[in-house]
């Protein structure tokens, strides 16, 4: 289920601890969780994604490694998540367990295009809307530019980018399958109970779309 997808982010996470936010997210309602560390040694990534891993074994959330397929293999990741920069898609295929969750960010309308000949889990477009926490993009899709990919994908989309409780239900609406969220969730007062007002926007969206 990509109902309602948390993208960590420590910077953002107000001084508090990210296993703490991750852990409140999880209570809340949260149904993956990808840890995404830019900046950290691939010892303390490790290290860090066991402790995730770890809390959100407890709750039966998967936890999807971004970026590092090494890392995800060493700590037996349920997923790894790969945008345009990273190791190819073929390559990424040849060594992951097939079982192992596969999603692919996509950023312009051809390499959505090009993704649909991919055996994708799930395809995460990005940015929906314009955030402090991508300054390196250069367009945002917007609801319309995500109702046309929805109506022309195989794959399950997940939107991401400026998503929050006031937007929420318009991406569901729009075909999405679930929505990302980083900001929302780690910066909220209380990460359990926005985790909660989220997800129940989220389905109840689906209910009345399906």
């Amino acid at each position: 289920m990509v109902d309602l997808y948390l993208v960590t982010d420590d910077a953002l996470c107000l001084g508090r601890p990210l296993t703490g936010v991750v852990e409140s997210a999880a209570r809340g309602g949260v149904t993956m969780v990808q840890l995404r560390e830019k900046d950290m040694t691939t010892r303390d990534f490790i290290r860090r994604a066991l402790e995730i891993k770890e809390i959100l074994t407890r709750y039966g959330i998967p936890l999807i490694i971004n970026d590092r397929v090494d890392v995800a293999l060493a700590v037996e990741a349920d997923g790894v998540h790969i945008g345009q920069s990273d190791m190819p898609y073929e390559y990424v295929r040849k060594i992951i367990p097939e079982k192992m969750i596969l999603g692919l960010s996509v950023e312009t309308v051809e390499q959505a295009v090009e993704a649909e000949k991919y055996d994708l889990d799930y395809m995460s477009v990005s940015p929906l809307f314009f955030t402090p926490t991508k300054t390196d993009l250069y367009r945002e899709w917007g609801i319309e530019g995500l109702e046309e990919i929805c109506k022309r994908s195989g794959h399950r989309v997940i939107a991401i980018g400026g998503i929050n409780a006031s937007n929420a239900a318009r991406v569901i609406r729009a075909g999405a399958a679930g929505v990302a969220v980083v900001s929302a969730i780690c910066s909220a007062p209380d990460p359990e109970l926005e985790s909660r007002k989220l997800i129940s926007i989220v389905r109840q969206a689906k209910q009345h779309h399906p």
